[in-house]
């Protein structure tokens, strides 16, 4: 797929933005990686075919980009595309675009998982720190 000549690759005007046949039909402004475990659930309800679809992301690291391929993501389009994001997608062979290319981003959760490349492995690790995360409100852990 040629991402040069899809006109859904200029302006985001959401954090997340999925595309199918250059039309809008999910969209986010949540932050961190919350939006792609909500097109999971919105992929789980709807009849688009993952790799049909263009994802738009203003920030891809290594995370981001495993959770594009546990999706099954046809093409990304990334804002800002971190050098282990792009070591996941071109792994993958998903094609990708980006505006700005970094050797990293300033996220935990990148140096989490820097070693790892199983999107499946990747995809526990991200959920079961979301659990955790849950768990704690205004410092105190409710897991006692």
């Amino acid at each position: 797929m040629n991402l040069k000549n899809n006109k859904n690759t200029g302006q985001m005007n959401y954090s997340l933005e999925v595309y199918h046949d250059h039309k809008l039909i999910f969209f986010s402004t949540k932050n961190w990686l919350h939006p792609l475990f909500d097109l999971e659930d919105f992929l789980g309800k709807s009849s688009f075919p993952a790799y049909q679809l263009l994802i738009k992301d203003k920030i891809v690291g290594r995370a981001a980009a495993l959770l594009m391929v546990h999706l099954k993501a046809g093409q990304v389009f990334a804002n800002t595309l971190s050098k282990p994001g792009e070591e996941v997608l071109q792994h993958y062979q998903i094609p990708y675009e980006y505006r700005m290319h970094v050797d990293k981003i300033g996220c935990q959760t990148e140096e989490l998982l820097k070693d790892i490349l199983d999107p499946a492995e990747g995809y526990l690790i991200l959920k079961e720190r979301i659990r955790k995360n849950q768990k704690t409100v205004f410092g105190f852990n409710l897991d006692r």
